[in-house]
């Protein structure tokens, strides 16, 4: 597992996460950027994926095409809005739904966002306080996994701050 600030669509690796919310209507926040580089095609596969799926549970993302994005495929965690109720195991949900999804993908490399952080309104040092964790219990648990690296990419110094701090506690 690593930490790294920066732009996540600069990730050198198979998969990146968008954080979204349920219907993948990528209008706002990460998804908007995600959606702006990606190209109209990640808005059009999102929009079928619902429509044949209905919408994307925590536990369970989507995936799609990266569109015109470097990587294998985008997968979208429906992350909690804060003051939804059960955040904490809703953000438990999504990260841990998005690492086994990428597993059932068979890459090996994902880059996975402060996930609720931004238009959710999540506190970020509450997420860090479940992401770690739960990105680190999942890497012991599934040692079998075809995920050889798992990026966690925050966007700005606050998250770098906060982040930094939580993954000094939990890293052995």
């Amino acid at each position: 597992m690593q930490l790294r600030r920066g732009d996540i669509t600069l990730s050198d690796v198979d998969v990146i996460v968008n954080p979204a919310n349920n219907h993948l209507n990528h209008g706002g926040g990460l998804a908007g950027f995600l959606a702006s580089k990606a190209g109209p095609t990640l808005q059009q596969e999102s929009t079928e994926w619902v429509k044949e799926n209905g919408p994307v549970s925590h536990d369970s993302p989507a995936y799609t095409s990266a569109g015109d994005l470097p990587f294998h495929y985008i997968i979208h965690a429906a992350g909690p809005i804060w003051g939804s109720g059960q955040e904490k195991n809703k953000l438990k949900a999504a990260v841990n739904g998005t690492l086994h999804l990428a597993n059932d993908l068979k890459v090996q490399s994902i880059a996975i966002p402060a996930i609720s952080t931004g238009v959710f309104g999540y506190p970020m040092e509450g997420a860090a306080r479940v992401i770690i964790p739960t990105i680190h219990g999942y890497l012991i648990s599934n040692s079998d996994s075809s995920l050889k690296t798992v990026q966690l990419v925050v966007f700005n110094d606050q998250a770098v701050s906060v982040f930094s701090d939580i993954w000094d506690q939990i890293q052995p």
